[in-house]
């Protein structure tokens, strides 16, 4: 089936996705678990929830677009926005202050918890932090450049009902690719938005996508939606280095995956 169809199957209001037959989602409760997965955090939003994000530069994150915007359409400020990498049960390894945000050039927000299924290629954000987390800390992670149908991949988040630890779905896999849109059978729920999802080789990973919505297909199975990143995320570094005056908009339209009033370097090694 086209992308494009799927798109426009996704639900306008979206329950947690139910877990397929004999899939378990790893809690990582310890900073033992954390281990190789520092540079994963929970991004909390003063008063409106949180998302989970990821470093891919010593002071720089990537998140879902939609994340820093509240239900109005209109852009949290930087001052309002906390990364908390490596959060576990009210402790992080490290935290920061936003000081900067920049949002895909493409991405107009909807408000009102949706986002227009012509939006899931740009719901992508970087977010720049008040000061750098050191690599000892944190290691980022590097952007992965080449999906491929079928290829296996893993999703780490918070999400409801685990908001204060990270959750590993270890195994599941790209169902389809195109238009700039991946399609996942990963089980995600309100608050995985801007969750890596991540590929292996070897015992090396790098960020896929980005967790931006989810659905159903033709068949009736519960899927995510993710982008494809390298040249999202190259335009988002040249502007953060650049700077522009660029005005962010809003538009109307499926459902961005939340919490509460909101959905809430090289390569990284971990452990097998």
């Amino acid at each position: 089936m086209r992308i494009s169809t799927l798109i426009c199957l996704l639900i306008a209001c979206v329950a947690a996705m139910p877990s397929t037959a004999g899939e378990r989602l790893q809690p990582l409760t310890s900073r033992g678990d954390l281990l190789g997965w520092e540079a994963l955090g929970r991004l909390d939003m003063r008063g409106t929830g949180f998302c989970s994000a990821a470093l891919i530069a010593p002071d720089q994150v990537l998140t879902a677009a939609h994340c820093v915007f509240d239900e109005n359409g209109a852009p949290i400020p930087p001052e309002q926005i906390m990364f908390r990498a490596g959060y576990v049960a009210g402790d992080a390894l490290a935290e920061r202050q936003v000081n900067r945000v920049v949002v895909n050039s493409n991405y107009r927000d909807a408000g009102s918890g949706k986002i227009n299924g012509k939006m899931i290629p740009y719901d992508v954000a970087l977010l720049r932090l008040d000061s750098p987390i050191s690599t000892g800390e944190a290691d980022p992670f590097a952007i992965h450049v080449d999906p491929q149908e079928g290829e296996k991949v893993s999703v780490l988040s918070y999400g409801r009902g685990r908001s204060e630890h990270l959750s590993w779905q270890r195994d599941c896999s790209i169902l389809e690719r195109g238009w700039g849109v991946l399609t996942f059978d990963c089980n995600v729920t309100f608050g995985s938005s801007g969750a890596p999802v991540f590929v292996r080789y070897g015992n090396r990973v790098r960020i896929l996508s980005v967790v931006s919505a989810i659905g159903k297909n033709g068949q009736g199975q519960s899927v995510s939606f993710g982008m494809e990143l390298p040249d999202v995320v190259a335009e988002l570094k040249h502007r953060m280095r650049v700077g522009d005056g660029a005005p962010v908009k809003t538009a109307t339209g499926v459902t961005r995956i939340q919490v509460g009033t909101r959905s809430g370097g090289g390569a990284k090694f971990v452990r097998p």
